[in-house]
């Protein structure tokens, strides 16, 4: 778990971190705007929050211990009982309620859990907390349909360049206008077999409820190292080098770019 960004909070600075695919909202920096004295054990013990924990739970968590739950949950509202985070999360096997030590370590919880929170500070805090985790969100799928529009049109680019290097090398002027596009689509295939393991045909038939092809459905990852190969296959056919050994070529160069990507934290940032 890294720290990813920050959103301002009514002049609170609140710490966002992925954990997977999901992302938490720090509790502990969210105090810092609470007037009084006031801790996330309090809010723990109450009642009304324990049910609520249980139920997103119950919708989220498919491992969710209901044997310690009920057991917590008879417990709740006592004047001798407390629990800590780290003992909820442990007991319970719970996912929305996470404790971390190191550098940024705090209490974090799901942003439907951080909202719900949110409240316990005031009805205004929680309001202008999903007001600006809302616009980050706005902001970043901005970005990314921005990112990604982008590698779309370089590829077009690129598909340009590779269907030239076709067209010169690669067709001889006698063959019809149906046998150039077999070639086409047998140059389109071999990029695919490079990069997806599949051909067109054989991903269709793989996957029949999928609406469009087997690029459209590319990640952000795939379509780099796409529009990368398009450029290189078209210089190998220049080089006049045949089929077969462009196509090892070719996927050599697509695991290597694609372990490249998959660790890049600037593509990271994007998502």
């Amino acid at each position: 778990m890294t720290k990813n960004k920050t959103i301002n909070v009514k002049g609170t600075e609140v710490t966002i971190l992925r954990k997977g695919v999901n992302e938490y909202i720090s509790l502990t920096d969210m105090l810092k705007a609470k007037d009084g004295d006031f801790f996330i054990s309090d809010w723990l013990r109450n009642r009304n929050t324990v049910e609520f924990l249980g139920i997103w739970e119950s919708v989220y968590n498919k491992d969710f211990n209901y044997g310690e739950f009920a057991i917590i949950k008879s417990k709740t509202g006592l004047n001798n009982y407390k629990i800590s985070v780290k003992e909820w999360e442990n007991k319970t096997n719970a996912i929305g309620l996470i404790a971390t030590t190191g550098r940024y370590g705090g209490t974090f919880a799901h942003p439907e859990i951080a909202f719900e929170f949110g409240m316990w500070i005031s009805a205004e805090f929680k309001i202008y907390l999903i007001k600006e985790f809302n616009r980050l969100k706005t902001e970043e799928g901005r970005r990314l349909k921005l990112e990604w529009n982008f590698q779309r049109t370089l590829s077009k680019v690129n598909y340009h360049i590779h269907a030239d290097a076709i067209k010169e090398n690669l067709i001889p002027a006698a063959l019809t206008a149906l046998q150039k596009n077999a070639i086409y689509a047998d140059e389109a295939d071999l990029l695919n077999v490079a990069l997806f393991g599949k051909t067109a045909k054989e991903w269709r038939e793989q996957n029949p409820g999928e609406k469009g092809n087997i690029r459209d459905l590319a990640s952000l990852e795939q379509l780099v190292v796409l529009s990368n190969l398009e450029s290189i296959n078209a210089l190998l056919i220049n080089q006049n080098i045949n089929q077969q050994n462009r196509l090892a070529k070719l996927n050599e160069t697509a695991i290597s770019q694609m372990g490249s990507l998959m660790n890049s934290k600037q593509l990271k940032k994007l998502k």
